[in-house]
């Protein structure tokens, strides 16, 4: 009789061991303030941030395109998009190239830190959008 309560009672003690670091790493995530949304972004304003290069398939006929997308502290975007559905805004932002040069022209800064000239932005809505908002129209500032 004694031998079932003692693995019972070594069951309980190993359980609690386990159960106790977990509550109480939760009840230090409520110590977190809470996230602030990011700065406001509006066209004629400026971007910086890390360029990188994401190879996807065009939805029209298939084929594999760069896209360019620039890593950047989270933003808030113009009404009526705003944080687009995220806690603190985007922070990643797909530049939309129009022509082979602006496509040539970004490929030179994959990995480099750049800065750009928002002319239209808005939160990415289509299917298969790797970022969390979208600049379709954009100038390259160049770095003196």
């Amino acid at each position: 009789m004694t031998k079932p309560f003692a693995t019972r009672s070594a069951l309980v003690a190993t359980m609690m061991m386990l159960v106790s670091p977990a509550i109480s790493a939760q009840h230090g995530d409520e110590a977190l303030p809470p996230s602030k949304p990011g700065k406001p972004i509006n066209t004629g304003d400026v971007l910086s941030g890390e360029l990188n290069a994401m190879k996807v398939r065009d939805v029209k006929n298939g084929k594999r395109v760069a896209t360019y997308q620039i890593t950047s502290e989270p933003r808030r975007l113009p009404p009526p998009n705003g944080l687009c559905n995220l806690e603190t805004g985007p922070e990643t932002f797909q530049l939309v190239t129009s022509s082979d040069a602006q496509a040539a022209q970004l490929k030179s800064f994959v990995g480099k830190e750049i800065s750009v000239k928002v002319d239209e932005i808005a939160c990415a809505s289509d299917a298969g959008q790797m970022s969390e908002a979208v600049i379709t129209k954009w100038s390259l500032i160049k770095k003196q």
